[in-house]
């Protein structure tokens, strides 16, 4: 029988039958994992089973093959901050994405620790520029890990290092601000803080970012699919867009 005793961080719950409910939970070391928890939709069980949350979760399926049946005692809960409408859209958005894009049982270790810090900077950042920051530079991991990296180390077109200033929709390389001139209209503005230079980005500058992988998730990530996830995430950034206004 394959076992996992692990901290998990629930990511989506689909009810199955006329009680129980299908968990997918992204672990450090086994990565994303499905099983079934008897009883999940009970008054008990579904305070537990919100995504965002932090759980310690036990799965044991006869085989690999099988999905196996989850038990799961709660470690954190994040349940407070899904009063508050945007911190809300916020882990909706991110645990809906990680749960729709990552195969199932492949590691992904620096997901899971920047999930992670996502969900608890939505819980204590000030602002929600702050967590918004992170919530971009978790999209842009995700890509990386799924095999769709960025290039912004250096310019796509002259190999510079410096004056990065765009980025291409077409090769997602960065683009110097000389290489750009003439076709800026055609690319995006790439916010600093995306390289790790600058520790406190404006919204506005966050914005930007988002706006970079939103078009790279949908394009190779997303392929057009799960629009209403985009749906979600487009709430979301309305909600930030306000949030600036």
């Amino acid at each position: 029988m394959a076992s996992l005793t692990a901290d998990a961080i629930v990511c989506a719950v689909r009810a199955h039958g006329e009680h129980g409910a299908i968990l997918r939970a992204l672990t450090a070391e086994a990565g994303l994992v499905a099983g079934y928890v008897r009883g999940g939709r009970s008054r008990r069980l579904r305070p537990i089973l919100m995504p965002g949350n932090l759980v310690a979760l036990e799965l044991r399926a006869r085989t690999e093959e099988q999905l196996g049946g989850a038990t799961v005692e709660l470690l954190e809960s994040r349940a407070p901050l899904l009063a508050e409408p945007l911190a809300a859209a916020a882990i909706d958005w991110v645990t809906s994405l990680t749960a729709a894009t990552l195969p199932e049982n492949q590691p992904y270790p620096a997901l899971y620790s920047a999930l992670g810090a996502v969900l608890d900077a939505i819980g204590v950042a000030p602002s929600a520029r702050m967590w918004a920051a992170a919530l971009a530079r978790y999209e842009l991991l995700l890509l990386a890990e799924l095999g769709f990296g960025l290039n912004l180390e250096d310019c796509v077109v002259t190999g510079a290092v410096s004056d990065l200033a765009f980025v291409s929709p077409k090769s997602g390389g960065a683009v110097s601000a000389s290489a750009a001139a003439g076709y800026e209209e055609h690319l995006f503005r790439l916010p600093p803080f995306l390289r790790g230079q600058d520790a406190a980005p404006a919204m506005s500058a966050v914005l930007d970012g988002l706006v970079i992988t939103r078009h790279f998730l949908d394009r190779d990530v997303l392929d057009g699919r799960n629009r209403d996830l985009l749906t979600a995430r487009e709430r979301l950034i309305g909600r930030l867009g306000r949030a600036v206004a």
